[in-house]
């Protein structure tokens, strides 16, 4: 199967994010991921939920938000009221995971749980059947265009044989340094979705990118 491709807008042009979520409109891109910051989590702050309400307006493709937060589970109403597809918390974030995914799907959303570079695969073993998808971060979350951390790969294809022993049903989602490169590397270890954002946003062909990663 092809991977789903998922553009973080955090590496869209903010002045023109209109005209950039009209070109992933008009792209072979699955969904949009949207990262969530706070500041205290992550050391850095994205946008909040009035910006999102007009990005939910234009967007024709599914919403993949993921909260770079602490308390994840206080905004899931506002998350559900965008439309979301998606809601992905942070593993490190939640000390009640396993209440916060079943209040996600009581929401109507699809419950996603994220670890950081530093949090080991064995950590989801208690989770992994109740989760629709989990996202590897493979740099260090808070900013984009950081270097690829080599071991994610590895985490990679220890998630998948937890997934495959398990029979959870859990997609594998990457986040961080993705290009083609790192993307087709991702996809042999087992990944099913790649957000990419410098990548995709950067690049002279935006369109084009999209669809070479939606074709590794």
């Amino acid at each position: 199967m092809k991977p789903i491709i998922a553009p973080s807008i955090l590496a869209a042009d903010f002045a023109y994010l209109a005209r950039d979520l009209e070109m992933l409109n008009r792209s072979e891109a699955e969904w949009v991921h949207i990262d969530i910051m706070d500041g205290v989590f992550v050391p850095n702050i994205s946008f909040g939920f009035p910006v999102l309400k007009s990005v939910a307006k234009i967007s024709k493709k599914p919403l993949d938000v993921h909260l770079m937060i602490v308390q994840p589970e206080k905004f899931i109403n506002e998350v559900k009221a965008l439309g979301a597809h998606i809601m992905n918390v942070h593993f490190e974030a939640c000390p009640h995971l396993h209440r916060v995914v079943q209040q996600i799907r009581e929401a109507g959303m699809q419950p996603a749980v994220t670890i950081n570079p530093a949090t080991p695969v064995a950590m989801l073993k208690d989770i992994i059947q109740d989760v629709h998808m989990v996202l590897v971060m493979s740099v260090n979350p808070g900013f984009g265009g950081q270097k690829f951390i080599e071991h994610s790969f590895d985490k990679v294809r220890e998630l998948r044989e937890l997934i495959d022993s398990t029979g959870s049903k859990a997609l594998i989602e990457v986040d961080g340094g993705v290009n083609l490169e790192t993307g087709a590397r991702l996809v042999a270890a087992g990944a099913d979705a790649l957000v990419a954002g410098s990548a995709v946003f950067a690049a002279p062909d935006p369109e084009g990118i999209i669809h070479a990663l939606h074709n590794l």
